[in-house]
């Protein structure tokens, strides 16, 4: 166990503790767990940043840092989808979450086939990844009764999330479709 690998532990270990704090009913519940969600995603740019640098990549990194990633951006959906504080969320949720499956599911098939590094992570997927942070973020944040600027913000924020994790989806599939097409086990 290396440093980055420890970090993509905590990542995962913050996300029951931001669960529970979003939820206690204190009225900055919300910031905490939002600081929370941000420290973690801090820890996700941190492990990817050591691995490489410090040359510490291992296969239990290359394992739980996409699972993560994943939870880190799935579990807050949810939450906050659950606790009904923000309407008209749940298209782009089902977008977000949708391709985070569905990619998920094409790199392990493309993998099988001797052709992950096809769909391997690009600048879209990380400026997807980054966008979608910080609007998750702002989800976390934003209550109802918040000021309309704030919701509106992140409602854009949101949407725009979604409509650049579609792009990044057609864009891994795009990259896939001639083994999608024809695949072939050489």
């Amino acid at each position: 166990m290396n440093l980055p690998n420890l970090l993509t532990a905590a990542r995962i270990l913050s996300i029951p503790i931001f669960i529970i704090i979003y939820y206690l009913p204190f009225e900055h519940a919300h910031l905490l767990a939002t600081i929370i969600y941000g420290l973690a995603c801090i820890t996700d740019i941190l492990d990817g940043y050591l691995a490489r640098h410090l040359k510490l990549t291992t296969p239990l990194g290359a394992f739980l840092d996409p699972v993560a990633d994943k939870l880190l951006v799935i579990v807050p959906i949810i939450v906050v989808m659950g606790h009904g504080t923000l309407a008209y969320i749940t298209l782009p949720s089902i977008i977000i979450v949708g391709r985070e499956l569905t990619i998920s599911a094409l790199r392990e098939w493309m993998a099988e086939i001797g052709k992950r590094s096809s769909v391997a992570v690009n600048m879209y997927g990380k400026l997807k990844t980054a966008l979608q942070m910080i609007a998750v973020g702002a989800l976390i944040f934003t209550r109802m009764d918040s000021a309309l600027w704030v919701v509106i913000t992140t409602y854009l924020l949101y949407y725009t999330s979604a409509v650049l994790t579609l792009l990044s989806m057609v864009i891994y599939f795009k990259a896939a479709w001639p083994q999608i097409y024809n695949p072939r086990l050489d």
